[in-house]
């Protein structure tokens, strides 16, 4: 789910939801369950930046341009070769970021754009992240299978690209001071906004059954601390139910930004 918040008239931010095989991508609709075993699977989330409505081009950009990219990556699935998941995220930001840089210089009215992405791609047996800006993805493990009586700890899997991520990162710095600071909201990386160098953040990660994620924009976190996006991953609420409910306690307690959240399950077959 996906909202404007209550100040701003635009919704910059973007997201994506598909499948794709050696055959083709499907987009998926905003609720549902596929199998596994036949397909890959990408979301991503991306919180565009720029004048006028120059955010919500770039935003867009982003994610479509995962739709010519990572089907590429289908055979490398296919075939097991997992090293190959890096280069070809490494390529696709760069890509992207390339594309966003070319256009803010092309065209005065996209000068500076940018944007931020946080992107899961699930294939059998592996999942990857890759990130830059500050959209999050959170994990905890075993949610979904035990009714939300998992008891091991929530983890935030990415890092935010922001001099104040980084001091609460190493302990500087409290959640209260971090949400309270002046330049919360400064990155110190994103994806065009005329910046020449990127460093994505791309790793693999766990995925077992019972496992829950959710991708958010930073405007949903404004509005919640992690104790509460803790909280309400823990519950029994089902994928289908609970994205709608994080934007609506998102706007509860702040609505300043756009918000926007995709909540994955990993179910038994």
């Amino acid at each position: 789910m996906t909202h404007p918040g209550t100040v701003r008239a635009n919704n910059e931010d973007a997201f994506l939801a598909l499948n794709f095989n050696g055959h083709g991508l499907n987009y998926l609709g905003k609720v549902g369950s596929e199998p596994l075993r036949h397909a890959d699977f990408v979301f991503a989330v991306s919180d565009g930046m720029g004048g006028a409505r120059s955010g919500e081009f770039a935003s867009r950009i982003a994610v479509d341009r995962i739709t010519k990219l990572l089907p590429r990556g289908f055979r490398l699935g296919a075939e097991g070769i997992q090293a190959g998941y890096y280069d070809l995220l490494t390529q696709l930001v760069d890509d992207i970021h390339h594309d966003l840089l070319r256009l803010g210089q092309c065209y005065e009215e996209c000068a500076g754009m940018g944007a931020t992405l946080s992107l899961m791609w699930f294939t059998p047996g592996e999942l990857f992240f890759c990130h830059v800006g500050d959209s999050r993805i959170y994990y905890l493990p075993e949610a979904a299978s035990g009714a939300g009586t998992s008891r091991r700890p929530m983890i935030q899997l990415t890092q935010d690209h922001t001099h104040v991520g980084w001091l609460l990162r190493n302990g500087q710095i409290t959640e209260r001071e971090a949400r309270q600071h002046p330049r919360r909201n400064a990155l110190g990386q994103a994806l065009g906004a005329g910046q020449q160098i990127v460093d994505p953040q791309i790793r693999a990660a766990d995925c077992r059954i019972g496992d829950r994620f959710l991708i958010c924009s930073d405007g949903l976190v404004d509005g919640l601390w992690d104790y509460q996006i803790d909280a309400h991953l823990r519950s029994a609420t089902t994928a289908d139910l609970l994205a709608p409910q994080l934007i609506e306690a998102g706007l509860a307690g702040s609505g300043r930004d756009n918000l926007t959240a995709i909540v994955i399950d990993v179910m038994p077959p």
